[in-house]
């Protein structure tokens, strides 16, 4: 089981799929010939980190980790909502048209369409109200 947790001060989300991780944040390492534009927008999804790993500070268009600052704490991918709104939307195109390429089933790829949705809904509170979102998983 993973765990994908989506929050911020207006509202948090966590989806428990294994299929969400593996077809979404995961997506960029499938063997699939994409633009430049898709491969950065998945490649954000791909940088979100394990909470029980030590990353190091790194940072790309719109978004960067931020090092767990204590024991209690974890490290996150923090990114405007409108930039994890553009590379969740970007996966949900790209899986909807490599499906077969990628191995993803009937049942995973209406669980994981429905999962984006709700990714969705708590960017778009976040956007609406103006806070930033961070994004990390845990298995």
């Amino acid at each position: 089981m993973v765990n994908v947790s989506v929050g911020s001060a207006a509202g948090i989300c966590t989806v428990a799929s294994g299929a969400f991780y593996r077809y979404v944040l995961r997506l960029g390492e499938a063997d699939l010939t994409l633009s430049a534009i898709d491969r950065a927008q998945l490649d954000v999804l791909a940088a979100v980190p394990h909470a029980y790993t030590d990353e190091d500070s790194t940072s790309g268009d719109g978004w960067r980790i931020v090092p767990a600052a204590s024991m209690e704490d974890w490290p996150v991918l923090e990114a405007t909502p409108q930039r994890l709104r553009a590379a969740f939307q970007t996966a949900r195109r790209v899986l909807w048209a490599n499906a077969a390429p990628v191995g993803i089933t009937a049942n995973e790829i209406q669980t994981v369409d429905a999962d984006i949705d709700t990714v969705l809904g708590v960017l778009g509170r976040a956007e609406a109200l103006g806070y930033s979102v961070n994004v990390s998983y845990v298995s």
